[in-house]
């Protein structure tokens, strides 16, 4: 019998595990197979870990019928006459490596040089014509909440065309909103339009690109319901979710809320939960994805 227990690993390796072992609850595997496999395992298991951690209990001729190994920093596996033992270890003061397992590096050398070479035939050429949209809202529901703020993006010549509008709504902005973006009841009041105007100016500037957000369908269900509300319809652009993309191209993130994916991908965003701020940054982290080979236009 072996069991092994893991945890803070990628999913890749919990899944290559399921090949050998029964996961009889998260992170804890079971099962009984030769020495050799064994080894053979636990080699797999100390390439592919990247920051996590492993245990392995296994049966064994010993006084105790069973030995252990493990990759936890704290812990060392010491034999005393025979018997295996746990020594608490007391770590340095060292920074923390951080990384991936080398499963993780390999795909991402490879990643490297697919996006160099796209890298450059982007470089070469115009901006593709796409439009980067971010919307705030006044809660998480479109059947029940509002729009309060709609922005688009595009790049010409190096030089980004901004759109931003401020939408004025016939209640108060919760205060956990206000707190989130910014926006203020005033501030709709003073710079705020008319719902159906900043829609038919978003319309304009849409004209036939390819509209891109991150979690895009949150911004397009609101959409749809306030143009039903004023009688407008939304063109018929093709419209393509970076989160589906960012999940695919990198399995091994911890999450994939925007501000983590943004830091991994190296793109800045001055202002989180501002329209406009964030969708200059989904721009930005739509042409990495271009030059990652990720996003064809």
């Amino acid at each position: 019998m072996i069991v092994i227990t893991l945890s803070k690993v990628p999913k890749a390796l919990r899944g290559d595990l399921t090949k050998w072992c029964q996961e009889i609850q998260t992170g804890v595997y079971v099962g009984r197979f030769s020495a050799r496999i064994r080894e053979q395992l636990w080699m797999r298991i100390e390439k592919n870990i990247g920051n996590g951690e492993a245990t392995m209990v296994y049966s064994t001729n010993n006084e105790l019928g069973y030995n252990f190994r493990t990759t936890v920093s704290t812990k060392k596996v010491i034999d005393f006459d025979g018997i295996p033992l746990l020594m608490q270890v007391t770590p340095k003061n060292e920074a923390v490596k951080h990384g991936f397992s080398n499963a993780a590096k390999i795909h991402r050398a490879k990643k490297a040089q697919e996006k160099l070479m796209v890298k450059k035939s982007v470089t070469r050429a115009v901006y593709p014509d796409i439009v980067a949209i971010d919307i705030e809202t006044t809660g998480l529901d479109c059947t029940q909440n509002s729009i309060i703020s709609i922005s688009a993006v595009r790049k010409v010549s190096k030089e980004y065309k901004t759109f931003n509008r401020y939408i004025k709504i016939s209640t108060s902005i919760p205060e956990n909103i206000v707190k989130l973006t910014g926006i203020t009841d005033t501030l709709l009041v003073n710079e705020g339009v008319e719902l159906i105007d900043g829609l038919k100016d978003l319309i304009s500037f849409l004209r036939e690109s390819i509209v891109v957000g991150y979690n895009v369908r949150f911004d397009f269900d609101f959409l749809h319901a306030a143009c039903k509300q004023v009688g407008l319809d939304l063109p018929a652009n093709r419209v393509v979710d970076l989160a589906m993309l960012v999940k695919k191209d990198n399995e091994f993130l911890d999450n994939y809320r925007f501000a983590t994916v943004l830091k991994e991908y190296e793109v800045d965003n001055t202002h989180p939960h501002n329209s406009l701020s964030d969708s200059i940054a989904t721009y930005e982290l739509a042409i990495k994805l271009i030059e990652n080979g990720c996003l064809r236009i």
